[in-house]
């Protein structure tokens, strides 16, 4: 492929040629420069160099995370001896957002390592692939530019976010849970039972330090207690029609991107049980539509959690309207003992929130029910605006009635035992977290 800077020197010959018509002297001079453009363009396409002069590896997380930015780096090696200025264009999935921004261009420096980041937000769990990568360079004189593509096609599989349960480990190390927008969180170690001795890490604060353990050992060890107090938690995820509609986010960055409800909550729902299984809390997951999909009865421990986090991966919604009377009998003939039940779902028109209302309050007095709700910011937006014209006034109407609505269920809900959380799709997370810690904290489930 030809470069600009060689199509504008090789307009020169036909005009070097042209003025040879009136001054015929010039004629073997054009010859001589088209002989030797020819030439140099030789030279620069050889000494460009081949593929093999490249080393390319595609890094990334084994499992990427929903609905968060994911880094996808590309490291590049040179074996030439001079610096190389590339254009290299990655292909990963389609259907994530920033797929268009894996094009990079930079200058290799010989004999080292390059890393170019771009970043990629996937809106929905699966399976997908990276496709193969493409590569540009330019020769010494910029003559010419050689392209190849190289076989890099590798599945990838993204998850629930687990990027939010990284950033939850480190803060909590640091003891900055604060920064993450959870309150009152006693840090892991602070309990009173001992549970094992790990090695130190330069987070954890020095009164978790076993001194007599490191003396011996001859390296920092620090300790790990279990919380104080073991209590089950039994999560229903409703998976029906209307959990399928999907939210605008705007972030703060200026990027807007739609996802489905239904993974707003199951990225909730994963931090939420990674939480209470730290704390020593007994974790079972319903997953329910018309009928029941999926049932994990609650368990303890960090091996039952992956069972969780591969049953959340794996979830999908369903064309239909959920039962909640099916689906809460049921939990209720499972699971026996008390528990703090935690059913999230989207409230979605009077026979939804009749049902609702009139299965919800039955979990008392054995469970302590909580209902998760995320609250529809069209509706928000509708009611905030100022209408101007006839067909705004109506609109806003319909959205104030809704809201009322809702408000009016979640009011009846409350008076009747339930406890309710209704809360915008970017907060859900931090905030079901925050109810579960106050909730355990006193003590309630």
């Amino acid at each position: 492929m030809f470069t600009a800077r060689f199509f504008a020197l090789t307009l020169l010959f036909p005009a070097l040629l042209l003025l040879g018509t009136w001054l015929p002297f010039i004629v073997p001079i054009a010859v001589i420069y088209g002989l030797g453009l020819l030439a140099l363009l030789w030279l620069d396409r050889h000494y460009a160099g081949s593929v093999e002069q490249f080393r390319i590896e595609r890094k990334h997380d084994n499992k990427l995370s929903l609905g968060v930015q994911n880094r996808i780096i590309l490291r590049i090696s040179l074996r030439a001896p001079r610096p190389v200025p590339i254009t290299i264009r990655d292909e990963p999935p389609l259907l994530f957002v920033g797929a268009e921004s894996a094009i990079l261009r930079s200058i290799l420096v010989p004999h080292e390592t390059t890393e170019l980041v771009y970043q990629v937000r996937p809106l929905k769990r699966g399976n997908y692939s990276f496709g193969d990568l493409t590569i540009r360079w330019w020769g010494p004189l910029n003559f010419f530019i050689r392209q190849a593509t190289i076989p890099a096609s590798a599945p990838v599989k993204v998850y629930p976010n687990l990027h939010e349960i990284r950033k939850y480990d480190l803060l909590a190390r640091r003891d900055q849970l604060s920064g993450m927008g959870l309150h009152n969180v006693r840090l892991r170690g602070e309990g009173t039972a001992f549970e094992s001795l790990r090695d130190y890490t330069p987070d954890d604060p020095y009164k978790i330090i076993n001194w007599k353990a490191t003396a011996r050992r001859a390296r920092p060890i620090s300790m790990d207690y279990e919380p104080e107090r073991s209590q089950r938690v039994m999560i229903a995820v409703d998976v029906g029609r209307m959990m399928r509609s999907p939210i605008r986010v705007d972030d703060p960055d200026g990027d807007s991107w739609n996802m489905a409800k239904v993974d707003f909550v199951i990225n909730s729902v994963l931090l939420f049980s990674y939480v209470a299984t730290l704390k020593g809390d007994q974790v079972g997951l319903l997953i329910f539509a018309d009928q029941v999909q999926q049932y994990l009865a609650p368990r303890a421990g960090r091996a039952h959690f992956q069972q969780l986090l591969e049953m959340m991966y794996a979830v999908e919604s369903q064309p239909v309207e959920a039962d909640y009377g099916r689906a809460l009998n049921y939990l209720g003939i499972q699971s026996k003992k008390r528990s703090l039940v935690v059913v999230f779902t989207d409230l979605s028109g009077s026979r939804a929130s009749e049902s609702l209302l009139m299965h919800m309050p039955r979990l008392l007095p054995r469970h302590l029910p909580l209902l998760v709700t995320i609250r529809d910011p069209v509706l928000d937006q509708e009611t905030s605006h100022h209408p101007t014209t006839s067909d705004l006034v109506y609109r806003r109407a319909i959205a104030e009635q809704l809201n009322n609505e809702r408000s009016l269920l979640l009011e009846n809900l409350l008076r009747r035992g339930v406890l309710t959380l209704d809360i915008a799709a970017e907060h859900l997370t931090m905030a079901v977290v925050n109810r579960y810690l106050q909730l355990k904290a006193r003590r309630l489930a």
